[in-house]
């Protein structure tokens, strides 16, 4: 399932408070700044700094 554009626009990276990059096919929303992603699960963002990924994956 998709996420709502207008939602992606209102959405930040918690970490630096920038713009999220969404990539669908992997349901994650991606930092490139901080080479870091956020999960998401049952169409919900997980959002928590302490639940950031390195991305790509190492």
């Amino acid at each position: 399932m998709s996420l709502d554009p207008k939602l992606l626009e209102l959405l930040a990276c918690p970490r630096d408070g920038g713009p999220l990059e969404y990539h669908e096919e992997e349901q994650l929303l991606v930092n490139d700044r901080l080479s870091i992603a956020y999960r998401i699960e049952d169409d919900i963002p997980v959002l928590l700094v302490d639940e950031s990924e390195p991305y790509p994956a190492q």
